[in-house]
């Protein structure tokens, strides 16, 4: 059990307390595809969100957090109106729960976060969470399948979020040692064993210093352009289309899109360039995992990594000086940015034995141009995971 929560609950027997757990996540290709219905890739990291919580027969929520301040405090049947702050996060878990099954048990206790916030979906691991243990003293039954569409259904209808299902699938269904290929139109899925011959890699996760939501950030703008792309391709050829809410470039053959995308404006056609090129990124990176090829994988990483600033023009200049040092670090395989790449944090792929170096590089390189980041950047060592779990 965390410390803090005998602090702040001593009067709580041990054996009453509750833990699951949810890791963080990184993408190795399939950037800003998963809301397209494109294919994706993912590992689970053995870093992640823990919640250690009791139930409340009275319907309270009391939450604290490791990693902001403040007190959620509200009883369920009378929850208050949305919260700008961190409490937001336990109110969309009961919101999209009580759609389908009776909530009237509480949870107080601790959620803690083992990484800094930005960039490896550490808001769907904390909804992951809450959906657990509400779940869990509320008696309900939930499959992992039931667990990923409501984090999906809370986040997007209630954080206000239009993201795809990689975070949530990648979180609950990945396994340590094996890459998780999804296909985000059907959610059928399969877990791609390391090969043995495969060399052994660190995960290095770079952090900027500058943490980040994607609320009110380009991040819905950029889907709505691959929409209003994918709809004008598909009637510049005359093919049928869908409600504009359920169009998708997955739905644009790629004959298609070469054949009309000089039609598009130019922000259009570079949000259908990236979804094009990465959806054949994410085929090929699925390939040379197989085949245990971890420098093809890296170098497929630096093209997403390229495209995804050229073409989804997602990065600001302390992201793109990051991803450059990282391009040059001694034993980097490959890397990118992790999650929307607006702030937050970059990922790459690295041989251990040149760990120390690596890591010495990138700090410097990237503190040399953004010294004022110095106390705030921060490199942490990963590897693979399994997804979520009720620890206790």
């Amino acid at each position: 059990m965390h410390k803090d929560f005998k602090t702040l609950f001593p009067d709580t027997p041990d054996t009453d307390v509750r833990h699951v757990y949810s890791p963080y996540r990184v993408c190795p290709v399939g950037a800003h595809i998963d809301h397209q219905h494109g294919h994706v890739t993912g590992f689970a990291l053995d870093h992640g969100v823990d919640f250690y919580y009791v139930p409340t027969e009275t319907g309270v929520i009391n939450l604290f957090s490791t990693d902001f301040e403040g007190q959620v405090l509200f009883a369920i049947e009378t929850m208050p109106g949305r919260y700008d702050t961190w409490g937001r996060y336990i109110q969309a878990a009961i919101y999209t729960l009580s759609k389908k099954h009776e909530v009237t048990i509480g949870v107080q206790g601790l959620i803690c976060g083992s990484l800094p916030v930005g960039g490896l979906s550490s808001s769907s691991a904390v909804l992951l969470c809450y959906i657990m243990a509400l779940a869990d003293v509320n008696d309900i039954e939930i499959s992992e399948h039931d667990l990923i569409e409501l984090a999906f259904a809370a986040e997007k209808e209630y954080i206000g979020l239009s993201l795809g299902k990689l975070d949530q699938s990648c979180e609950v269904l990945s396994k340590k040692n094996h890459l998780l290929y999804l296909d985000t139109k059907d959610d059928s899925y399969r877990l791609i064993p390391q090969p043995a011959e495969m060399p052994d890699f660190d995960i290095l996760i770079f952090f900027s210093g500058l943490t980040r939501t994607l609320v009110n950030t380009g991040y819905n703008t950029r889907t709505d352009e691959c929409k209003v792309a994918a709809y004008s391709l598909l009637a510049y050829e005359g093919m049928p289309y869908s409600a504009f809410t359920d169009t998708r470039l997955r739905d644009v053959d790629t004959h298609v899109y070469n054949k009309w995308k000089h039609r598009l404006p130019d922000a259009l056609a570079k949000r259908a360039t990236h979804f094009m090129t990465e959806y054949e990124r994410v085929d090929r990176a699925v390939e040379a995992f197989a085949k245990g090829d971890i420098t093809m994988l890296g170098a497929i990483m630096f093209e997403s990594g390229d495209s995804s600033i050229r073409f989804w023009e997602s990065g600001c200049p302390e992201m793109i000086g990051l991803f450059e040092a990282i391009k040059q670090a001694p034993g980097v395989y490959g890397g990118r940015f992790s999650g929307a790449g607006f702030k937050g944090c970059c990922v790459a792929l690295s041989d251990p034995a040149y760990r120390e170096e690596a890591i010495d590089y990138v700090t410097k390189s990237y503190l040399s141009q953004y010294p004022e980041m110095e106390g705030q950047y921060e490199v942490r060592v990963c590897k693979t995971a399994d997804g979520v779990r009720r620890v206790s």
